[in-house]
């Protein structure tokens, strides 16, 4: 009779892959192959910082290139697979406009009057802000209209990864530049804004002023608009900007996380 491997030490193994959390277990999320809104926003995002890829949605062998060069550049492991590491490494890469490392020492070759000074990304006066609770509705009913007339004025307005004003706004950046504009200071990035409400348990239940989530390029609240009403919610796509999109959408359809209630009843 053969002996039976004990099973004890597999459970063992796979509960403690389920409880322990970390990025040793969590799978690559784009890679050659990957096509969609996710590529053509590191597509866009590389192509900024100067790498050689063309922004069509689909990850082939120029943007493994250009990833791999990135990876090589910010001595991250060199495998072409973009995975949440890389995802904010790049995110900090655009949103400080760093040039890569041999456009800063051609930088440095040129003399002090010939160096550019970045625009600063801050509008001058705006308006006072108060900062707003979690987990509790915060917006006034009579707000709202004001919300969505502020969110609407920007419509077109471009995609930039970590752009927070009218030059160029991300989701996040969009959703808490048309808060401050109201008021309102929301936190910066769209896991942090998840935070926000209460949770929405069927999208039914979502009125015209909440905040509604998806995951897109990483695991979680990664991208964010703001509900309009009829199933429709303004936000930022890479692609077009500033723009209305229905929920049902065959993107957004499958990638919703979860919406928040921020209306007060």
């Amino acid at each position: 009779m053969r002996r039976l491997q004990p099973v004890f030490p597999i459970l063992l193994a796979l509960a403690l892959a389920l409880l322990i959390p970390g990025q040793a277990f969590a799978a690559p999320i784009l890679k050659q192959g990957s096509e969609g809104h996710d590529v053509l926003v590191l597509q866009q995002n590389l192509k900024t910082l100067g790498y050689e890829v063309e922004p069509n949605g689909v990850f082939g062998d120029t943007t493994y290139r250009a990833v791999l060069a990135f990876q090589r550049d910010e001595k991250l492991e060199i495998n072409g697979k973009v995975d949440r590491e890389t995802w904010r490494a790049l995110k900090k890469r655009v949103s400080g406009k760093k040039a890569k490392p041999e456009e800063k020492k051609d930088a440095s070759k040129k003399g002090a009057s010939q160096k550019e000074t970045p625009p600063k990304d801050t509008p001058k006066n705006e308006p006072p802000a108060a900062k707003v609770p979690d987990s509790t509705p915060f917006l006034p009913k009579q707000k709202v209209g004001a919300i969505l007339k502020t969110a609407k004025k920007y419509m077109g307005t471009r995609y930039i990864f970590g752009g927070t004003t009218p030059k160029g706004f991300d989701c996040s950046g969009f959703v808490q530049y048309v808060f401050k504009q109201n008021g309102f200071a929301l936190p910066r990035a769209a896991d942090e804004q998840y935070s926000l409400g209460k949770r929405v348990k069927k999208r039914a239940e979502l009125e015209p002023g909440d905040l509604v989530f998806f995951s897109t390029y990483e695991q979680g609240a990664s991208h964010c608009g703001i509900y309009l009403g009829k199933n429709q919610f303004i936000h930022v796509s890479s692609s077009k900007g500033v723009r209305v999109d229905n929920l049902d959408d065959s993107y957004w359809k499958p990638h919703w996380y979860g919406g928040k209630h921020i209306v007060k009843s």
